[in-house]
């Protein structure tokens, strides 16, 4: 049996861990520089244990889930 989501060490573990993965996914997806990308708001889930980063670039806005345990992006959606 797999220990639950709160004895898992994450991966991502600091809100500056995940602002960091999720620029470099707007980076590689957006094809945008690091001097365009504008943090606008981090939250994070405790249930879930998800971290989601509100991202501001040229005339978009994104929110980016990440997979705190895991340290990977589940997903990119557009606002």
């Amino acid at each position: 049996m797999a220990p639950g989501i709160g004895l898992m060490k994450r991966r991502v573990e600091k809100e500056n861990d995940a602002i960091a993965l999720a620029i470099s996914g707007v980076m590689k997806n957006y094809n945008v520089k690091e001097e365009e990308i504008k943090t606008l708001e981090t939250k994070y889930d405790d249930d879930a244990g998800d971290w989601y980063v509100a991202l501001g670039f040229i005339d978009k806005k994104v929110i980016i889930k990440m997979d705190s345990v895991q340290g990977t992006i589940s997903e990119i959606k557009e606002i």
